[in-house]
């Protein structure tokens, strides 16, 4: 049997046991790591397993490219909660002359970057972010139920494993009455729980907050704890003491619903709720756990993931 490098829970050593066995291509970006067919296999076929376990819900599949609109990151309030992860896409807009001289410099080794100017789009930070626009209005009775899956960015550059800055999230977001918003994101933080169990990981559940930035942000940040707006799943997968966060469970209450205008049938503010997979990390996690070599995991789980 394959084994794990001698400390799994050292960083650096799973970084370069992902790297030996052939899961990950080192690209020189921190955080931007390519991923070999055998990666993508078990990240696609954990994807496939969720879908299957949420078959029965009914949720409308919906996809959106990895990009947002500017004006849709003001909106939501981003970049005053989360400066620090943003990613501006800039683009050049000047005249031919203006073209040769930003060659020149590249060229010559200096820096061009202030002769591109911000274009209208950023990249996509949340899967679920272009959702919320879509339920602006009424909804139907009962509410509304979405999934989307896409790329996201975040700018943490970091050589640990599980920080990147490009990844894949799988997300459902609800939108309706608050008592059935709330019992839809508490009732999935089980099913979640059990799925990820189920598959060997010593996984756990855990109040949680997003990083938001700054003094005013710690605030934020407490006050999400307090009032158990968030939850993650965890696993250890580089620290025993700090584990990964590989899903998290929001209930936004009318946090989107009075930005966007997402009303209920009866024209009553809604709520909304959202779960996210993050597709890379839950991989991560079962390689951690269960070794490099695929054919000697358990049965059972490779039973749900090679059905």
């Amino acid at each position: 049997m394959t084994e794990l490098p001698t400390d799994p829970l050292d960083p650096i050593a799973l970084r370069e046991g992902l790297v030996a066995h052939g899961f990950i291509i080192p690209t020189g970006v921190k955080g931007g790591d390519g991923r070999t067919a055998k990666f993508e296999d078990i990240l696609d076929r954990f994807d496939a397993l969720v879908m299957r376990n949420a078959r029965d819900d009914g949720a409308e599949p919906l996809h959106f490219p990895p990009i947002v609109a500017r004006t849709l990151i003001e909106r939501m309030g981003y970049l005053g909660n989360f400066p620090q992860l943003i990613g501006s896409i800039h683009s050049f807009f000047g005249d031919d002359a203006a073209a040769r001289e930003l060659a020149a410099l590249a060229d010559a080794g200096e820096r061009w970057e202030h002769m591109l100017d911000p274009a209208e789009t950023m990249l996509l930070p949340a899967a679920c972010y272009p959702v919320y626009p879509v339920f602006s209005g009424l909804l139907p009775e009962g509410g509304r139920l979405v999934t989307v899956r896409n790329w996201c960015f975040r700018h943490e550059p970091s050589d640990e494993p599980t920080r990147l800055q490009s990844f894949r999230m799988r997300e459902f977001i609800r939108a309706g009455a608050p008592e059935a918003v709330h019992e839809w994101r508490d009732t999935w933080l089980q099913r979640g729980l059990a799925l990820l169990q189920g598959l060997g990981l010593p996984a756990h559940s855990d109040v949680a907050s997003d990083p938001f930035f700054g003094r005013s942000g710690r605030m934020m940040a407490a006050s999400q704890r307090d009032q158990r707006l968030k939850f993650e799943i965890v696993v250890p997968v580089i620290s025993a003491d700090r584990p990964t966060a590989v899903c998290s469970f929001n209930w936004h209450q009318e946090h989107f619903t009075g930005t966007f205008g997402i009303r209920r049938s009866d024209g009553a503010t809604a709520h909304t709720a959202c779960l996210g997979f993050g597709l890379e990390r839950v991989t991560l996690a079962l390689i951690r756990t269960h070794g490099f070599d695929l054919a000697r995991w358990p049965d059972d789980v490779r039973a749900q993931l090679w059905p």
